[in-house]
């Protein structure tokens, strides 16, 4: 749309030209700085659970809150986690809705 990149999954936009000062400068120095619903930093590798219930296009059932989530891989973007969510498959999660096991 325009200028704004939009998810197909939840309809979040964004401008990927628009960059956070602080986050950037982090993110630039020491790679990506990505840190879940409670401000614990994430890693490659880490587990997490889902703090949310999540709806999933296609599907008829949602992730459950306290789902567990092993191997998480941080990646670039606005759904910064790729994982593979139990019953799921492969996942693309944003941080905000996750925290550190």
């Amino acid at each position: 749309m325009d200028h704004l990149m939009v998810c197909p999954e939840c309809a979040h936009e964004w401008n990927p030209a628009e960059a956070d000062g602080e986050d950037a400068a982090a993110a630039a120095s020491s790679g990506l700085v990505v840190k879940d619903a409670h401000g614990n930093l994430l890693q490659d590798g880490d587990s997490v659970s889902i703090v949310k219930d999540l709806p999933v296009k296609g599907f008829s059932k949602a992730i459950k809150v306290g789902t567990k989530v092993t191997n998480i891989r941080i990646v670039e973007g606005d759904h910064n986690i790729d994982c593979k969510v139990p019953g799921f498959g492969a996942m693309a999660l944003k941080s905000e809705f996750v925290k550190k096991v």
